[in-house]
């Protein structure tokens, strides 16, 4: 839906409510107070699944709708009988400007009850998905990809600064986003809005920069050394087995368990939504698989959505 279309049957909306009682204006929902969700953050970090996810949930949702004509769409949200809460996108489409937005943000804050969402990925993750969609980036005149990335963050850093709830978007899939937004705004409450990625890594290619928890576990012997298993990896039962047989492999797996559930429910007090764990060995194929598989469950078990990955193994063995 075009913006102005939006707005313009939105107006309209008022309009006729205004007409039908002058005094006592638009009826609300009953039960539903009016929100706005704004929508920015970096190009090609998902803001337009994120606003299909919300369209699903119920919210009025708007793409790209003119900086300067937010206040006024704030106002219809606060005042109409039926749209009860919208989310709309703003982001460098909107060129110069852009650069007015942070000094209306307090302005439609005072309006109407506003949440601010910015979606950002690391830059390998933002320039493979440019690849993949073959799509240019809307800074993308005679400069690069990498380029155009680097000058986009640099022109939203002042905006990202007043997000309420700011999400890197590096791990997720389409559906992993649609699924962690909807636990979040359906208003689920507890453990269950924290997403947990548990990875496994080789400290050989170093340690992954988005971990928020790292644990070594080049302690346990190395199946690496064993033929058999050299060309395996931890997700092989076989070879799982083995790193399982030692009394300190229970024990470490025990123990991190224990630390994790105790820290996760401090984390979600202070509003983190993800948090990533890394297990790294020395190469990334044998133990550390194993344990950030076995972590997985353990989390899953104790109520927590939690899912695995595997930076630097091929494929699944």
């Amino acid at each position: 839906m075009k913006p102005t279309k939006a707005i313009r049957g939105a107006r309209t909306q008022k309009k006729a409510a205004a007409e039908q009682s002058s005094t006592k204006g638009p009826a609300p929902v009953a039960g539903v107070a009016p929100e706005l969700v704004i929508i920015t953050g970096m190009s090609g970090s998902g803001k337009a699944s994120v606003l299909r996810a919300l369209e699903d949930l119920g919210y009025y949702s708007v793409d790209n709708l003119p900086v300067d004509l937010i206040p006024t769409f704030a106002e219809l949200v606060r005042d109409s009988a039926s749209i009860r809460r919208a989310a709309l996108v703003v982001d460098v489409r909107e060129g110069p400007g852009l650069k007015k937005f942070p000094g209306l943000y307090g302005q439609i804050k005072a309006s109407v009850p506003t949440r601010l969402l910015f979606l950002e990925a690391d830059d390998e993750a933002l320039m493979r998905r440019f690849s993949e969609t073959r799509r240019p980036h809307p800074l993308s005149a005679e400069q690069s990809i990498r380029v155009s990335i680097e000058k986009e963050r640099r022109l939203l850093g002042p905006i990202r600064a007043l997000a309420d709830l700011t999400i890197n978007t590096s791990k997720f899939n389409v559906h992993d986003l649609r699924d962690f937004i909807k636990d979040k705004f359906q208003g689920a409450g507890g453990e269950s809005n924290l997403m947990v990625y548990v990875t496994s890594f080789g400290y050989r290619h170093g340690v992954p920069p988005d971990c928020d928890l790292v644990f070594d576990a080049r302690f346990l012997p190395n199946p690496n050394y064993i033929p058999k298993f050299k060309k395996l990896t931890g997700r092989n039962p076989a070879v799982a087995r083995y790193i399982r047989s030692f009394p300190q492999t229970g024990e470490f797996l025990q123990r991190i368990t224990d630390l994790l559930v105790y820290l996760l429910p401090h984390y979600v007090r202070e509003g983190k939504s993800y948090l990533t764990v890394g297990f790294g060995c020395t190469g990334g194929h044998h133990r550390s698989v194993m344990i950030a598989e076995e972590m997985r469950r353990n989390l899953a078990g104790a109520g927590y959505n939690a899912k695995v990955s595997h930076r630097d193994i091929v494929k699944p063995v």
